[in-house]
């Protein structure tokens, strides 16, 4: 079984038994051995190793089991050295026997089985296709034993039964070399358990088929309740007993042996795969000796809810705007969303992470957040980007917005949180990583009247009328408000205490101390956190619904293989780096013996689309702009990003484009091209580039200039006084901050940040700070100096809006 890498793989990553192999070859050779090899390498200057590097090598045959080639691979290694690089050096060094330990497999397997479950009675395919020089031959495994008949890469069973369950691999022999598959789990279930749900082809996506049943048992009987979906990859299960997640209860079926009252209670179970969630009904769970005692079930079931608190969802939307048509462009929103999404998800949000959006595309794309709000959701919205506050009321930039620009451009965040209130929800954060300057140009001063509610928190990355700021490096990085917070975010705390814990950071952080600090203003009375369990309502249906339209936005294209006419096959495949950016990758999986050079690439994408012809079909993603993802995507293949996919209007059309050349043709190249229609990917199915809807959040934020408020805008209406608090702000009005409570004021701050800068691999520069922007008396944005300010601005007006919800208690009193 070959275990060689690929050239451009990391000789860091190398499998430890061919490491050894190698290691055990430079060790024993004199001349062209470990240290001839570390003369070779110390003039190159990537990878220089010093004279004293190689003495201490020297020493590890010293040690028991010791190897000065490993110690030597492992300092190239960490300077970068890829495989290939390794290959060149042996090479100059002349060992054949290191050379042939890193010889490229001449049979490579290019898809693997994936996993499925699915109901019996349906067809089971699984596959599996490996490339060679020479013809591959195939043999299908269930566990140990052949499955008899299986030698073509795909296995098929029709119709496949509870049996047949199990885990599969596939070997694939090309002369005497071989490989072996990757596992596949087959989960096959009764559809004579289905209790009447309707099933689809897991090709579908995830489908829920088996509900569990309430049972009634007598002590020492055993527990056992089922459910199941089927889908591909196979889905994850977690078993909740009274809204608290069951340690290590993990399959479709919960077996407890021998019951007792303690296992008494209400039990569903959380079904996940790939982007995708849903919930099994909740079932009750009772030990006949409760009615022994005269305890009604209804008490039963009220009594043994534990005081945990949970959410019945968790929805984040993530923007970062940093493109700006007619102001500074910023770099580290970028950074910040996508590091967020990523922790957001490990606590079971639902994230949409969004960049560069206009107007009516951030104001559609807050309708669509609130349609996945309802009744004890837990909803956080997070932006970066430019921003400003004025008489407590905080506003988000659009990347379109005009020079200078009003709050008929932008989006007010009181005003969204206004429309959350409506929605009942559990818990509203709001993290704003932006500037809170005031605004010159804005003389508008809205009504917007808020409900008293105990369950709001504003994370601010700055104070009032102060500036946030990006850290200045020659790559990417975070803000400085990220650069916290995502320390602390995955915290089992209060959120508040979170928050606290962050602002206690940043205050130590001598780049930013004097000049931006974490403030954080909150109304919430009980301990929530971002941590809690999600405990869906009574609606297992709506939440299902509520789950799909959020997965909707999350469905990236099938991968797929194109035959040409020439008899070479391409894989086409897909990847999301943001819910608005799509990745695509091109593979060539074989080609003719006599064609010398085979290439695809992918071209012609409609206007509206953000594609760079100058960075599309590169050999590596960073080339293409493509930072985040690297790591995961296939090798081999040529990249494009194509971001900006909220614009698209139709389905998403473009061409293949094949290039052969063969030897007999005197090396001119031949074309052949494929027109490829993969529909609406990712967010582009919720079309936010339509025009903005009645309902949106303007017209809880009616302004005279706003383009919102015409005769086609109904009025809102206004509940009662004895719920609403009017949040009224004049230009008189005096603001006592030291009767707001709870709220904290932190004034120490991070790092220093340099020029505009917003994440990056590169070095911090602690020399300099840039402001988001600070508006002058002439009308213009302008920063210290003369110099153009670019900061980060990301702590929306959220926190101001926490102010003026506090002061309005004060002002209903008085």
């Amino acid at each position: 079984m070959s275990e060689c890498p690929e050239r451009s793989s990391r000789i860091s990553l190398l499998k430890e038994p061919l490491l050894r192999r190698l290691c055990e070859v430079l060790d024993r050779c004199g001349n062209r051995g470990w240290r001839k090899l570390g003369e070779i390498v110390s003039r190159d200057r990537r990878f220089r190793v010093s004279d004293d590097e190689l003495e201490v090598c020297s020493l590890k045959v010293l040690q028991p089991e010791g190897s000065p080639s490993r110690m030597l691979l492992r300092l190239m290694g960490e300077r970068g050295c890829t495989a290939g690089q390794l290959i060149d050096h042996l090479q100059t060094l002349g060992n054949s026997e290191a050379l042939e330990c890193l010889k490229p497999s001449a049979l490579q397997i290019i898809v693997q089985p994936q996993s499925v479950a699915l109901m019996s009675g349906h067809n089971l395919r699984l596959t599996c296709y490996a490339v060679a020089k020479s013809p591959v031959q195939y043999q299908w495994f269930k566990t140990k034993d052949e499955v008899p008949n299986s030698f073509s890469p795909d296995l098929m069973i029709s119709p496949v039964n509870v049996k047949d369950a199990g885990f599969y691999i596939c070997r694939v022999n090309c002369g005497e070399s071989f490989e072996f598959s990757h596992w596949a789990q087959v989960d096959v279930l009764n559809g004579n358990v289905s209790h009447g749900l309707s099933y689809h082809s897991p090709e579908g996506g995830l489908r829920l088929v088996i509900q569990p049943q309430s049972q009634q048992l007598h002590i020492g009987e055993d527990l056992q309740l089922e459910c199941g979906a089927v889908g591909r990859p196979i889905p994850g299960y977690q078993w909740y007993r009274n809204g608290v997640p069951m340690p290590k209860v993990t399959k479709r079926k919960l077996v407890i042996p021998h019951a007792t009252q303690d296992h008494r209670g209400r039990y569903r179970c959380e079904i996940s795969s790939s982007n995708e969630r849903t919930w099994t009904n909740e079932v009750d769970v009772f030990i006949d000796d409760i009615y022994a005692i005269g305890v009604g079930s209804d008490d039963f079931l009220l009594n043994s809810i534990p005081d945990q608190l949970y959410a019945t969802d968790k929805v984040a939307l993530l923007i970062g705007n940093l493109s700006y048509r007619n102001h500074p462009q910023l770099k580290a929103p970028m950074v910040d969303v996508y590091d967020l999404t990523n922790l957001l998800r490990q606590l079971n949000f639902q994230v949409v992470s969004l960049l560069d959006l206009t107007e009516s595309e951030m104001r559609n794309a807050v309708d669509e957040f609130l349609l996945l709000l309802h009744k004890g959701v837990y909803g956080l919205l997070y932006y970066a980007g430019h921003g400003y506050e004025n008489y407590g009321n905080s506003f988000m930039v659009p990347v379109d917005a005009p020079n200078p620009y009003r709050s008929a451009n932008c989006l007010c965040v009181q005003s969204i949180l206004k429309l959350m209130q409506e929605k009942e929800t559990g818990l509203n954060v709001f993290l704003l990583d932006m500037c809170r300057k005031r605004n010159i140009h804005d003389d508008s001063m809205p009504n917007i009247v808020l409900r008293v509610t105990a369950n709001i928190v504003f994370g601010y990355a700055t104070c009032q009328d102060a500036e946030a700021f990006e850290l200045s490096s020659s790559g990417f990085t975070n803000g400085v408000f990220v650069k916290f917070l995502k320390k602390r975010l995955l915290d089992d705390e209060k959120i508040t205490v979170v928050l606290d814990r962050v602002a206690e950071d940043m205050g130590h952080f001598n780049a930013t101390k004097g000049k931006q600090a974490l403030e954080i203003r909150s109304s919430l009375s009980e301990r929530r956190a971002l941590t809690d369990p999600i405990l869906p309502g009574n609606s297992a249906e709506l939440t299902h619904t509520y789950s799909r339209r959020w997965a909707k936005a999350h469905e990236l294209p099938e991968s797929m293989c194109l035959n040409f006419d020439c008899d070479a096959q391409i894989k086409l495949g897909f990847a999301a780096e943001f819910s608005n950016v799509l990745v695509i990758y091109t593979y060539i999986v074989k080609k003719p013996e006599d064609m010398t050079f085979c290439q695809a690439h992918v071209t012609d994408f409609p206007q509206e689309l953000d594609v760079d012809p100058k960075e599309m079909n590169r050999e590596t993603p960073e080339e293409t702009g493509i930072y985040f993802l690297s790591s995961s995507l296939p090798q081999h293949c040529l990249y494009t990003r194509v971001s900006s996919l909220q614009k698209l209007k139709e389905d998403l059309v473009f061409t293949v484009c094949l290039q052969g050349t063969f030897a007999s043709m005197d090396d001119d190249s031949v074309y052949w091209s494929k027109s490829i229609d993969i529909g609406k990917p990712l967010i582009a199915r919720l079309d936010l580039h339509r025009a903005v809807r009645r309902n949106s959040c303007l017209q809880t934020c009616q302004m005279p200039h706003s383009p919102s408020h015409s005769p086609c805008h109904s009025p809102c209406h206004s509940p009662g006084p004895e719920h609403r608090l009017h949040l009224h702000h004049g230009s008189h009005q005096a603001v006592d901050h030291n009767r707001l409570s709870p709220q904290h004021h932190y004034l120490d701050v991070y790092e220093t940040p340099h020029q505009g800068a917003a994440g990056g691999w590169g070095d911090y520069h602690y020399d300099n700070l840039n402001p988001a922007y600070t508006t002058t008396s002439a009308g213009g944005l302008s920063s210290p100096m003369g110099r153009v300010s670019i900061p980060i601005e990301a702590t929306d007006d959220i926190a101001e809006i926490q102010t003026v919800f506090m002061n309005s208690m004060q002002f209903n009193q008085q």
